[in-house]
């Protein structure tokens, strides 16, 4: 599902203009941008956290050069389903849909 497809969701099950709920979901997502990329981590209850992880600074290889560099360490954005969220994906019936398997 698209940003824009969640958009026309929300809209037409809310009653709510489009435009209104684009704003609504940019401003999300600005917020967490913003409180994620200071350190901040954002929690919804019911659905989940959005936190920033830290990783360890750790050596990397360049197998074409058969190099190794040392990769910095660095923060990246992770997010946490709720445990709600989590039983409900659970108990949803697997789809047939190839495009949101991954491969093992």
């Amino acid at each position: 599902m698209t940003k824009a497809e969640v958009i026309a969701e929300i809209s037409q099950k809310t009653g709510i203009e489009k435009t209104d709920v684009s704003a609504a979901l940019e401003g999300f997502f600005t917020v967490v941008k913003n409180s994620l990329s200071t350190g901040e981590n954002v929690y919804v209850r019911g659905f989940g956290s959005f936190i920033v992880k830290r990783r360890a600074e750790k050596v990397g290889r360049i197998i074409s050069k058969k190099q190794s560099i040392v990769i910095p360490e660095h923060s990246i954005p992770s997010f946490k389903p709720a445990k709600v969220f989590m039983e409900k994906v659970r108990q949803a019936p697997i789809s047939e849909d190839k495009s949101s398997e991954v491969d093992a």
